[in-house]
């Protein structure tokens, strides 16, 4: 199976999981499993939240910022790789003195 996100629509969603800015998202769902490629410019997060049910794995693609994870602060940059198993919390950060916007390719899967 291939997934083209060339071809999926980008959603701006201002506020997602209760963060800053805007979460700029294409998205292939399943009905089950998302598979996602993101952009959070200088100044946005997403907010912190627990996954139930499903797992999720964020790659870097370009740019930094950090990960809230289980109350400790983790900076992250290209190449990157930030893993929050189910039952777990965290919150990704783009800062606002960020040179650039954090590019991410995430996978959501259920458990």
């Amino acid at each position: 199976m291939k997934i083209d996100f060339n071809n999926i629509q980008e959603e701006h969603i201002p506020g997602f999981k209760g963060g800053e800015g805007v979460f700029n998202v294409k998205t292939y769902f399943d009905g089950t499993n998302r598979i996602m490629e993101f952009r959070l410019m200088p100044g946005s997060s997403i907010g912190l939240h627990r996954h139930e049910g499903n797992s999720e794995i964020i790659r870097i693609l370009s740019g930094c910022g950090y990960v809230l994870y289980e109350g400790e602060r983790i900076g992250l940059s290209a190449g990157d790789v930030h893993y929050c198993p189910e039952g777990c919390s965290h919150s990704l950060v783009c800062p606002a003195d960020a040179a650039e916007p954090l590019c991410c390719f995430a996978v959501v899967a259920k458990v």
